[in-house]
């Protein structure tokens, strides 16, 4: 079977299920997309990994994970999400140490995280996105803006409405930039990374 590369195209809530996230993948060489319910502190991990300004004061289970494992020379090559079953996505760590190869299952969302502490691809098999691939209407320009900006924490706002259209965000169009600088600096010492992700958001569409 053959492997698709994919990307990360952006994290939105999910009102569908208490407290999750829908993390939603691009292929790469093509227009669908692959959504994935994950839980909030995966969100949030992934969330980090992606905006490079937020550093956490003390590292996160992924962060450690990733110490741990350069500290013994461990490497994450890729990551293959290789199954799906009722709606329920499997994954597996490629790594390598010392040239040998070991395959790893893991949750999907944790997967990701890895992969994107380790600059790992992650892949699919083209049967998988066949199933559950989609694809979603998107307006030109705004993809192209969105498009110039791929290390945004959250999802667009184009797509993040065709997903969940009322998804409930805390509004910050009334800050300035320094009041939101301060606000962020604020969150990421609370280790209130779902607060610092929204915030950067904002700051990212102003600057």
């Amino acid at each position: 079977m053959s492997l698709v590369r994919l990307n990360i195209k952006g994290i939105s809530y999910s009102q569908t299920q208490n407290g999750a996230y829908a993390l939603i993948l691009n292929e790469v060489d093509g227009d669908r997309k692959l959504p994935i319910v994950i839980g909030a502190f995966e969100a949030q991990s992934i969330a980090i990994a992606l905006e490079k300004e937020i550093r956490p004061p003390r590292p996160l289970t992924h962060d450690l994970f990733k110490n741990f494992a350069d500290r013994f020379d461990i490497v994450v090559k890729q990551v293959i999400i290789h199954k799906l079953v009722d709606g329920v996505f499997y994954s597996s760590l490629i790594c390598e140490r010392d040239k040998i190869e070991e395959i790893i299952d893991a949750r999907t969302s944790d997967a990701i995280a890895l992969a994107l502490r380790f600059d790992a691809p992650i892949f699919t098999y083209k049967n998988i996105l066949d199933k559950a691939g989609i694809y979603l209407k998107v307006n030109p320009k705004k993809e192209e803006e969105e498009d110039d900006a791929q290390d945004s924490v959250l999802m667009d706002e184009l797509i993040a409405n065709e997903l969940e259209p009322n998804a409930p965000r805390e509004s910050f169009k009334g800050k300035t930039l320094q009041e939101l600088h301060a606000l962020l600096d604020e969150a990421v010492a609370n280790e209130d990374y779902e607060k610092a992700a929204h915030i950067r958001d904002e700051i990212s569409k102003r600057e």
